[in-house]
């Protein structure tokens, strides 16, 4: 079942994202990030557990970020990341944004639900802002996607 996180999903969304972040798959997320972008999120849950994670972040009047999209492992492959980005996307349209993107270590999971990569100097200045406070920046390694409705 996807549904909207709540804030009791805040610890397992925060051991979930960070223990793809130790194996270098995805950038970590604080405690308080979390918190602060609960709203953000949705969640897979499976008997009571949430399994997944993704967030849709807003940036702008015409764009909208896909952030911390993470499965628990022994669910890969059935599906639970395209269910929760198709939830992000269809909030996205909900909301009227045009335009969605991922800044990700796999471009191709994105590519096959439409989305194509881009030069990340495309995307605003407004979103460095996180990246600047990145430790790996400012060679992450992760390419820019982007979806247009």
């Amino acid at each position: 079942m996807i549904r909207k996180a709540r804030l009791a999903d805040v610890q397992d969304l925060y051991k979930l994202i960070n223990s793809f972040a130790e194996k270098n798959a995805m950038l970590p997320r604080s405690l308080n990030a979390i918190y602060e972008n609960i709203r953000d999120f949705h969640v897979f849950e499976h008997e009571g557990r949430v399994v997944g994670c993704c967030a849709l972040h807003i940036t702008w009047e015409d764009l909208a970020e896909i952030k911390s999209l993470a499965v628990d492992e022994a669910f890969h492959g059935k599906g639970y990341g395209r269910r929760l980005v198709e939830a992000c996307l269809a909030e996205a349209r909900e909301l009227g944004v045009p335009k969605v993107f991922a800044l990700t270590y796999v471009p191709e999971f994105f590519e096959k639900l439409g989305f194509v990569r881009v030069d990340k100097a495309i995307l605003p200045h407004k979103i460095w802002s996180e990246c600047i406070n990145c430790p790996k920046f400012p060679d992450c390694g992760e390419e820019a996607v982007i979806l247009t409705f």
